[in-house]
């Protein structure tokens, strides 16, 4: 987790219309907690880890409501996402849409560490957090995912189970019929379960084409929020010249002000080089645009800057097992 952790304001808006609602005086604990009330008019405005922690216990104290966290989930909708809320709704399947998630959740927050990953029949989302993080804020998070997913796939998905770390509440029955799965509470770490089978089911909405530019979008933004993280700044370049083919180490080095060597020294630093950004980037880039059937695989070859249609099919099918024109046909 980043040293200075941010969330953006329409968190606290969520939380802000759930105090209203539960008569509270919202503005008086927004300010108490130290949160700049003109902020939240900004859309790419952010607060700090401690100040959101903070309004969250002077919310759960204020309400005395064991079950505020779900009320706040209730109050968010697409626009509290940002862009990344209009990215996800476009997905093909929930599998998409959690590593959506885990690939650009920072852009809302990076107070959670999330893990996604499939063991057996089964996939698990884990949110790690640190321990000044009010429990209420995990129901929040867990319960807009939930819903997220059923406003996609239909009103009767439920995950396998769902663990929390917290305490069981006094309103067990509000969180069994809300969220709708098997609970565990008292648990190791806060993880929802699915059946793979099940989240890997074709989305209705899903749509390649906006999923492309959305993330596309998210990436820019995301360079410039952060300006130290150099893999993002690098990623946004790429993009930027795959299809003039200015994408050499020394190009891209130059665009951002560096040296080669000062790149690759700052590269070296974290743990990874030049090479693994563009192949990772590309990679994402190719799954997505394969998707989207109006681009031949000759213009995808082109577009992500390789040089012949063998040289993309040989990289493709060494990121998926599959050459292009067959996962295109698994997609459809």
């Amino acid at each position: 987790m980043a040293q200075t952790a941010t969330a953006l304001t329409s968190w606290v808006k969520a939380i802000q219309k759930a105090l209203d609602k539960a008569g509270c005086d919202s503005k008086s604990l927004i300010e108490k907690a130290g949160l700049d009330l003109k902020a939240l008019n900004d859309p790419d405005a952010r607060y700090s880890l401690q100040q959101t922690a903070h309004l969250w216990k002077l919310a759960t104290d204020a309400t005395q409501d064991s079950c505020f966290g779900l009320k706040v989930a209730s109050q968010v909708n697409q626009h509290t996402f940002h862009v990344l809320g209009h990215s996800l709704a476009t997905s093909t399947t929930l599998k998409e849409l959690f590593l959506r998630i885990i690939r650009y959740f920072r852009l809302v927050t990076d107070i959670p560490n999330l893990e996604f990953y499939e063991k057996g029949p089964n996939h698990y989302f884990i949110i790690n957090v640190p321990d000044e993080v009010q429990p209420e804020s995990i129901d929040a998070f867990i319960s807009v995912f939930i819903r997220s997913s059923r406003a996609l796939q239909g009103s009767l998905f439920s995950p396998l189970r769902i663990e929390l770390r917290r305490s069981e509440p006094v309103d067990i029955e509000t969180y069994r019929n809300i969220l709708k799965a098997p609970l565990v509470f008292n648990a190791s770490k806060d993880m929802i379960v699915f059946d793979t089978a099940t989240i890997e089911l074709p989305l209705e909405g899903a749509n390649p084409i906006l999923s492309q530019e959305y993330d596309e979008i998210i990436m820019r933004y995301l360079a410039r929020f952060d300006k130290e993280n150099i893999q993002a700044r690098i990623k946004v370049k790429i993009i930027e010249n795959l299809a003039t083919g200015e994408i050499q180490q020394q190009e891209i080095a130059k665009s951002l002000g560096l040296s080669t060597r000062s790149l690759q020294r700052k590269l070296s630093l974290e743990n990874t080089s030049y090479s693994e950004i563009l192949d990772n980037t590309r990679q994402e880039l190719a799954i997505s645009y394969i998707k989207n059937n109006s681009y031949s695989i000759t213009e995808i070859a082109y577009i992500l800057g390789f040089t012949d249609v063998s040289s993309f099919t040989r990289a493709f099918r060494r990121w998926t097992n599959l050459s292009p024109l067959h996962y295109r046909e698994q997609c459809s």
